[in-house]
């Protein structure tokens, strides 16, 4: 069964004070939010809430919300079909090599090399199969970090598939948070973190954002990888200031090159330093270091 998605567009002033009551509202649940810009120009926001199961009693209790705090904003319904979108999207592609690494199929199982840091993403619904220049990217960062700094922990922000979190896994051989805001992507991660014999040491788990008790726990990390989009990640930096340790490094990447500054402008006004940029693809990859 797939997901329902529940979802309205409002002035960005309301937005930030409906998306923290409907977090509280939904929390017990574990129910994903989700707060994405929906016009600039008109600072108009989206907040999208989704559903696994039977659907009603959420859009009962989220327009319940809305009303209590003067928005009776009706809610706009988006049915999400089952489908797999990375089987669709890995017919014909081949294995890809990025450093050490090599993310493979299972079909190409025979294609490992002596030396090789193999990742086996089989077909699953999260984005992240090494074939994307930003994934690639910080697959290449992540071997010349771990190998510089030998981190102690590290955490894997919106990980998809959780190539990125079996990738230090398998090289740094140490404990790594895995989380997503989408539960699919979550199982998805699970799936993958067993098939690829490190489940000892990642983590997965469902969490929307910085505040859920997760990371307080697991953290703070030497290392955060977050291969997310540029405008989020720049959201992103005071938080991701308090839960990196002082020297300890970020690899952030869905980056388009032109947005490169002005990702490294809001780090660097929380005290971060730029140490290197990958390009590929007309993307990039950074390190910075606290």
């Amino acid at each position: 069964m797939g997901q329902t998605r529940f979802f309205f567009v409002a002035d960005k002033t309301a937005c930030l004070k409906l998306f923290p009551a409907l977090e509280a509202e939904f929390e017990e649940d574990g129910l994903p939010l989700a707060m994405i810009e929906f016009d600039e120009a008109k600072h108009l926001e989206e907040i999208s809430l989704y559903v696994d199961g039977d659907p009603s009693d959420a859009e009962r209790r989220m327009a319940g919300v809305l009303r209590d705090h003067g928005r009776p904003e009706s809610l706009s319904r988006e049915d999400l079909p089952d489908i797999d979108w990375v089987a669709r999207s890995l017919e014909g592609l081949k294995p890809v090599r990025a450093g050490r690494f090599f993310v493979h199929g299972g079909h190409d199982r025979h294609r490992r090399r002596i030396g090789d840091l193999a990742i086996e993403i089989e077909a699953g619904m999260a984005f992240g199969t090494g074939h994307h220049g930003t994934t690639a990217g910080c697959l290449e960062m992540i071997e010349m970090v771990v190998r510089r700094e030998r981190p102690k922990n590290a955490l894997d922000l919106g990980t998809g598939s959780a190539v990125l979190a079996i990738a230090v896994a398998k090289m740094a051989h140490i404990p790594v948070l895995a989380t997503d805001i989408d539960p699919v992507a979550v199982r998805v991660a699970a799936e993958n973190v067993k098939l690829n014999g490190v489940p000892a040491l990642v983590r997965t788990a469902t969490a929307p954002g910085f505040h859920h008790p997760v990371f307080g726990l697991a953290g703070p990390f030497n290392l955060i990888v977050a291969n997310i989009l540029a405008r989020p990640l720049m959201q992103l930096a005071p938080q991701m200031a308090r839960h990196v340790t002082w020297g300890g490094s970020l690899i952030l990447s869905g980056i388009l090159e032109r947005q490169r500054d002005a990702v490294v402008a809001a780090y660097c006004g929380q005290r971060f330093r730029h140490v290197r940029t990958l390009h590929r693809e007309g993307w990039v990859t950074l390190h910075l270091k606290r």
